[in-house]
């Protein structure tokens, strides 16, 4: 599909503060994506910074709360409603702690985004892979992008980065390169997405 201005039409679903997606929207306002436009933030809980970040930009920002509803599914379909009622492209998970089932992936096939602080396929199905790596030595730990599909931590792989884990870090010492190469991780994401979207309908 076709976004106005010919750019693709971002969504970023976020339920925690959203660090990673805070400097993104901070890479958008520099300019960075020149095939892109962010035009949607949804948020569950206060406060959230990446919903800030979105206001102050003027992005729509709408907080959705998975215990408004009776279960997920329930939950991804009003969701899933509002992402088409916006003409979303391509949604990107950044800090986001809901399975999408299949439902809401047939609505979006290969267009749900995520980012999780593992190689893949070391450390998957997991929201402690950080402290997981620490925990079983491993020398080198990391960063990945992908497409999701039905398997959890699964799909498509876009950009991974590497993190040396040295000998005296511990989760305090290592978090921050999480966060710094995260952010410069999902950045060359979405590049990676502008090209190969304009190839295709080119």
């Amino acid at each position: 599909m076709r976004t106005e201005k010919n750019k693709i039409n971002w969504a970023i679903l976020v339920t925690g503060w959203g660090r990673n997606a805070k400097d993104t929207l901070d890479f958008y306002s520099k300019g960075v994506f020149k095939k892109s436009a962010i035009s949607l933030v949804v948020y569950e809980s206060d406060p959230c910074g990446a919903a800030d970040r979105a206001t102050e930009l003027g992005i729509e920002t709408i907080k959705l709360i998975k215990n408004d509803f009776s279960n997920l599914l329930e939950y991804q379909k009003e969701l899933t409603a509002i992402l088409q009622s916006k003409k979303i492209d391509f949604v990107f998970m950044l800090n986001y702690k809901y399975v999408i089932k299949q439902e809401m992936l047939n609505a979006f096939p290969n267009r749900i985004l995520n980012i999780h602080p593992s190689l893949f396929p070391s450390f998957l199905g997991t929201k402690t892979a950080i402290q997981d790596a620490l925990a079983y030595g491993v020398k080198i730990t990391g960063i990945t992008t992908h497409i999701i599909d039905d398997k959890l931590d699964e799909g498509i792989i876009l950009a991974q980065k590497a993190i040396k884990i040295k000998k005296n870090d511990n989760f305090d010492s290592l978090y921050p390169k999480f966060a710094e190469h995260g952010k410069n991780l999902v950045a060359k994401t979405i590049k990676i997405i502008e090209k190969q979207y304009f190839l295709s309908i080119n």
